[in-house]
């Protein structure tokens, strides 16, 4: 079974708790991944506004349309150039990490970040100092996640960071907690550069870290004179058929989040989806035949 979820980024801004809440149900997720105060900007969720009753009330709009809040997203910087600027983010992360469970929610997300503020490529971003920043940064944080009995999801992304599955694997073993999770996006892990050994990659990844798996994001892009362009998820790069044999095999029921801002939402996209994913076989059957 296929739980397909929806990043709030992808919907219409503005909404009050119970607005979003219902279009996600009505349009057939079964999940969100809620970012704030990004995308609920009809109530202030800024540093310190948070409290038990107010994260309780956002959580109780998504439980009642039968919709679960997947991961809350918090996009820090854990590497931003300022430290004034990198210490209020990684506060503010604390923060979401310390009323997740009273939004029901299981895990709060972020990237590993630039050098850069802005976050664009940054060419130390692969770098052993700020590897070791970030890992600093996420030691700090586990230990708040570890505390209040959430799970911290990290993504990778070809030009922060954790570039690579091998990365990634680094990363959780050098902070050492069974709280450091993974949020899986192929579409980011994937460049001009390393399309060739896609398959070799998502292999890998379930390989090094399949049991750290926590959420998958949906989406896809074309290349173009060496360019990503996005389309919609199932009609670009991504091997959709096997990565979904392979969630199939070792983690089913995943939530896997549709994650593609700037592309409306229809409803042919869910159903290649759920087709995809229904036809999808596992890497052990498809060795069979």
């Amino acid at each position: 079974m296929l739980r397909l979820g929806i990043s709030a980024r992808c919907l219409e801004n503005g909404q009050s708790a119970h607005e979003f809440a219902r279009q996600t149900a009505e349009m057939g997720f079964s999940s969100i991944q809620l970012s704030l105060p990004e995308t609920l900007t009809s109530i202030d969720t800024g540093y310190g506004r948070l409290s038990a009753g107010m994260a309780r009330h956002i959580g109780d709009a998504f439980r009642e349309r039968g919709v679960q809040i997947a991961s809350i997203e918090c996009y820090i910087n854990p590497i931003h150039p300022d430290p004034a600027l990198r210490r209020r983010q990684l506060e503010l992360f604390k923060e979401r990490i310390r009323y997740a469970r009273d939004f029901g929610c299981g895990m709060v997300s972020t990237e590993t970040g630039s050098l850069n503020a802005d976050f664009s490529w940054h060419p130390d971003n692969h770098g052993e100092a700020a590897y070791e920043l970030c890992v600093s940064g996420l030691r700090e944080l586990v230990r708040e996640a570890e505390t209040f009995g959430v799970k911290l999801g990290i993504e990778g992304v070809t030009s922060f960071v954790a570039n690579s599955p091998d990365k990634l694997a680094r990363m959780i073993a050098d902070v050492g907690s069974s709280h450091l999770h993974i949020v899986f996006d192929p579409a980011n892990l994937l460049s001009a550069d390393n399309i060739d050994g896609q398959a070799a990659m998502i292999r890998r990844s379930f390989e090094l870290f399949g049991d750290r798996i926590e959420l998958v994001h949906a989406k896809d892009f074309v290349l173009e004179e060496g360019r990503k362009r996005a389309v919609p998820p199932g009609t670009g790069e991504v091997d959709y058929g096997l990565l979904f044999g392979l969630l199939k095999e070792r983690k089913p029921y995943m939530n896997v989040v549709l994650d593609h801002s700037g592309l409306p939402i229809v409803p042919e996209d869910m159903e290649r989806l759920r087709s995809l994913y229904a036809g999808a076989r596992s890497p052990a059957q498809l060795i069979e035949r």
